[in-house]
C-alpha cells in the first residue's frame, strides 16, 4: 500500500444518475478489491496457433497487407474465429481486452466484401473512439483494395455523413445513437446490411443501449451473418444474441482476468490533505512513463488536466464535453507519445488499444468493479505487466 496520504479534491458535481439508463450510481467498491500485488510474472501456457495468416483462404492482397502490418501468427481469438467466419457462420466471440478481437472480424468481413457483390457490413461500437479505431484498423488492411467505408458518430458533421452514405459504402461503422439518427433522417437503411458486427456488446448494455440495439437488429434482413464480440457474457446478453442469430459458434479464449497482469495497490486519502500534491509527487518519478488517469466527471477531468499542465506536465484530457476532433487529437497525441499523461472519464476505459501504458491511476474510484477492471485493462496489455493505483478514503 502507498504510505503517502493526501486530501480530497472536489472536481465538479458527481452524476447521481446514468442519463441513458436512469440507474442510480452505486456507492462504490470495497477498496480491498483494488489491491493485487504481483511478485513475479504471471505464468501462462503459451498459445500456439493452428494457423498462420498465410494459411487462411483469403486474397493475396489481404495477405500482403497483413504481412506488411506485421501480422504473421494469429492471436487466439483470431486463430479460432476466422475459420468459422470465412465459412459464413454466425459467431459469439469472448476474449479479454487487448487480444485482437477487431482483426478477428475485419479480416473475414473484408474478404467477403471483396469477393461477393452487394455485401454490406454494419459495425456497431459503444464509443466514438472505438468506432474510429476500428475504421483505422480497417484502413490499414485495405491498402490497394477498393473498399468504401464511412464512420457515423456524434460530435462530427451529420450532414457530411449523410453525403458519404449516398455512396456505395461496403462498411458502415458507428455508434448506436448516431446510426439511429441517420436512420430517422432516411439516410441509412438497416435492411440493406447483409452482415452485422457488434463489438464490446457488454459495454453497450452497460451504457444503456439495449433498446437501440434490439431495434437495429430487428430491422436487419433475416438472411445475414451476425457477429458478436465481448469481454464478458451473462445470461441476458447471451439471450439477446441467440435470439438474433442462427446457431452461432461460441469461441471463448478468455483464460484470465485482465487484472491478473496488473500490479494493483491503493493510496489512502486523509481528509483535509492535498490529493493533488501527492499525485504530482508520483508523476515526477521516472517509472511513471505513460500514465492514464481516470476521473468521474467531465468537469473534474478537465480541471485536473489543466492543473497538471500548469504544473509543467505534458497532459491532455478526453471527455464528453470535448468535440470529436479534440478527443481524437488528445488520444492521438497520447498514443504517439507527444504527451505522456491522459486524463479521462470512462469513455477511455473500454476497447481502446493504447500501447505501452505504464500506469493507470484512478484519481477517483469507479462505481463498480467491472468498470475498475476495464479501466486498469488499459495497462498490462497482452502479456505485458502493468501497474494500477487507486485513490481511496
Amino acid at each position: 500500500m502507498y504510505t503517502q496520504r493526501f486530501g480530497q479534491a472536489s472536481h465538479g458535481r458527481r452524476n447521481r444518475f446514468n442519463r441513458r439508463s436512469n440507474r442510480k450510481v452505486s456507492k462504490g467498491v470495497n477498496p480491498s478489491l483494488f489491491i493485487n500485488k504481483i511478485t513475479s510474472s504471471v505464468e501462462e501456457n503459451v498459445y500456439e496457433p493452428k494457423f498462420t495468416f498465410e494459411d487462411f483462404n483469403i486474397s493475396p492482397e489481404l495477405k500482403s497487407n497483413l504481412k506488411y502490418k506485421g501480422f504473421h501468427k494469429p492471436m487466439p481469438i483470431q486463430d479460432q474465429a476466422i475459420p468459422h467466419l470465412l465459412q459464413g457462420k454466425d459467431l459469439i466471440g469472448i476474449a479479454n481486452t487487448g487480444t485482437g478481437k477487431t482483426l478477428a472480424f475485419l479480416v473475414p468481413m473484408l474478404e467477403k466484401v471483396m469477393n461477393l457483390e452487394n455485401e454490406k457490413v454494419l459495425i456497431i461500437a459503444p464509443t466514438r473512439e472505438l468506432a474510429v479505431q476500428i475504421e483505422e484498423d480497417l484502413h490499414a488492411l485495405t491498402y490497394r483494395i477498393g473498399v468504401n467505408k464511412v464512420v457515423c458518430i456524434g460530435g462530427t458533421s451529420i450532414n457530411q455523413q449523410i453525403y458519404k452514405l449516398r455512396m456505395n459504402n461496403q462498411f458502415v461503422i458507428g455508434t448506436p445513437g448516431r446510426l439511429l439518427d441517420l436512420e430517422k433522417r432516411r439516410a441509412l437503411n438497416f435492411s440493406r446490411f447483409t452482415n452485422i458486427v457488434l463489438d464490446e456488446v457488454d459495454r453497450m448494455f452497460d451504457m444503456g443501449f439495449v433498446d437501440d440495439i434490439k431495434f437495429i437488429l430487428s430491422q436487419l434482413p433475416q438472411s445475414r451473418q451476425s457477429l458478436f464480440f465481448s469481454a464478458t457474457l451473462d445470461n441476458k446478453i447471451e439471450g439477446l444474441i441467440r435470439s438474433h442469430s442462427k446457431d452461432p459458434v461460441m469461441v471463448s479464449v478468455k483464460t484470465r482476468e485482465t487484472a491478473d497482469h496488473v500490479d494493483q495497490d491503493v493510496v489512502k486519502v486523509a481528509y483535509g490533505q492535498n490529493k493533488m500534491e501527492v499525485l504530482h509527487d508520483m508523476l515526477i518519478k521516472e517509472e511513471f512513463e505513460k500514465v492514464l488517469i481516470f476521473g468521474r466527471t467531465k468537469m473534474g477531468v478537465h480541471r485536473l488536466s489543466e492543473d497538471l499542465q500548469r504544473r509543467g506536465f505534458k497532459a491532455e484530457s478526453i471527455h464528453g464535453d470535448k468535440t470529436q476532433y479534440q478527443r481524437q487529437r488528445s488520444l492521438k497525441n497520447f498514443k504517439e507519445n507527444r504527451v505522456n499523461i491522459l486524463v479521462a472519464t470512462d469513455v477511455a476505459a473500454r476497447g481502446l488499444d493504447i500501447p505501452n501504458v505504464s500506469h493507470v491511476i484512478n484519481f477517483e474510484a469507479p462505481d463498480n468493479y467491472t468498470d475498475y477492471v476495464h479501466r486498469i485493462g488499459r495497462t498490462g496489455r497482452g502479456n505485458k505487466m502493468g501497474k494500477a493505483l487507486t485513490f481511496v478514503q
